[in-house]
């Protein structure tokens, strides 16, 4: 009995070997033993970044060297003058009213070598020639003292030429005469009058800072001299020196008649 229960224990465990390895239920088994193929790699892993190229440096920032700043160009401007900006030098019973007369504003190279704004009165026919000439003297930085009005030393042709001021209108007789000076027209100026002194025929001077000035030629700034450039200039536009009168010298002094 024993030996017939052992012979169908065997039988049965057989049967079940050969059905396993014919049918789909041996697939749980057999696949432990397959060898796995391995998983895609994911497109969302991390790929090493290849080496990046390193940024041009950028250049470093230029500071522009500094240009020379030169001087600033002649300017000249014109305008009308008013009877109150004339308290002394015009007065009732001057040969030319106010109304002809006008105010230039222009530059002027100064002794101290640096650029200046002067002012003179002229008469209206006579600005484009002062304007021409003094813009040249600007240009050759040649030197003027100083440049105002008469008014501000009251009129007194004396005290602005103490002043070595350059100066044009000033209503008043011409020197060692009763009539009427060519600056009573406004036709006339003045230019460093200590530089350029009036010397009497006998070779005397009135003002004593001037007497080393005296003589001609003469090579010093502000100076003018006889055929120089600034004679030329004003020669240019028609006006005359006092330097080449006869008897007296009026080395300072520029006309529109030459007188």
């Amino acid at each position: 009995m024993k030996k017939a229960q052992l012979a169908v224990r065997m039988g049965t465990s057989v049967a079940v070997v050969a059905g396993c390895l014919s049918g789909a239920a041996c697939s749980a088994s057999t696949s432990a033993l397959t060898p796995s193929t391995p998983a895609p790699v994911s497109s969302s892993a991390a790929v090493p970044a290849s080496p990046s190229t390193p940024p041009t440096p950028s250049a470093e920032p230029t500071t522009a060297s500094p240009s020379p700043t030169g001087p600033p160009k002649f300017s000249a401007k014109v305008s009308r003058v008013t009877r109150k900006q004339l308290p002394y030098s015009w007065r009732p019973g001057c040969p030319v009213p106010v109304q002809d007369l006008r105010l230039i504003t222009m530059s002027y190279w100064g002794f101290d070598d640096k650029p200046h704004t002067g002012e003179l009165v002229v008469n209206k026919d006579g600005t484009d020639a002062i304007v021409n000439v003094f813009g040249r003297l600007y240009d050759w930085r040649w030197p003027i003292y100083k440049m105002q009005l008469v008014d501000a030393y009251k009129g007194s042709d004396f005290d602005s030429i103490e002043a070595d001021n350059t100066s044009a209108f000033n209503c008043r007789p011409a020197t060692g005469s009763s009539s009427w000076s060519q600056h009573a027209y406004g036709r006339a100026v003045d230019i460093n009058p200590r530089e350029n002194p009036y010397v009497s025929a006998d070779g005397s001077l009135a003002h004593k800072n001037a007497r080393k000035f005296g003589t001609r030629p003469l090579d010093a700034p502000g100076v003018i001299n006889p055929g120089d450039r600034v004679v030329k200039a004003f020669a240019k536009v028609g006006w005359g020196w006092g330097g080449i009168w006869s008897g007296a010298k009026d080395f300072q002094h520029f006309s529109e008649s030459g007188g």
